[in-house]
């Protein structure tokens, strides 16, 4: 993924131990490892040099802590200035999660450029998302909906593609 174009890529294997998660980090070409964040495991954070996602299970970062964090909020009251960027969601009701549904009302929604959408996310939102002031958009259920790769490269694209306009 990020050697098609995708900016950050997040590490999140519920049900996966430390040993996966390490096996994984190990997996991917030292140079591309800045670019992810991991969830939970922090301390692989220093191992490998990756960012570090907060949520309600793990909320804080290791002490002295100086790579990229970022955090999971779910209403506008929580998104946090501590942080390089905060994950804001469900923003359209989820794909990855049926029944997940989105409690905003994107025609009244205002954030800043740290805010990044994520929940039903696709790229033919992205302009909609855009004036709201999202900075970004995170995608799960679109990309891995279909686990065939050549799908995944398909949607990646769309989403480079839409992301320019």
């Amino acid at each position: 993924m990020l050697g098609q174009g995708i900016d950050r890529v997040h590490v999140r294997k519920p049900g996966s131990g430390l040993r996966e998660v390490r096996e994984l980090l190990r997996a991917v070409a030292p140079g591309l490892r800045p670019r992810l964040s991991v969830h939970g495991f922090h301390d692989l954070a220093e191992e490998f040099g990756t960012g570090i996602h907060l949520n309600a299970a793990a909320p804080h970062a290791p002490a002295g802590f100086g790579g990229v964090l970022s955090r999971s909020c779910h209403s506008v009251g929580e998104l946090a200035p501590d942080v390089a960027y905060s994950f804001l969601s469900p923003i359209f009701n989820s794909i990855s999660k049926p029944g997940y549904e989105s409690a905003f009302n994107l025609a009244g929604l205002r954030v800043d450029s740290r805010t990044i959408a994520l929940g039903g996310v696709t790229p033919e939102r992205f302009a909609m998302l855009r004036r709201s002031g999202f900075g970004g958009a995170a995608m799960l259920g679109y990309l891995w909906a279909d686990l065939n790769k050549e799908t995944i490269i398909k949607r990646i694209d769309a989403a480079i593609h839409y992301s320019h306009y």
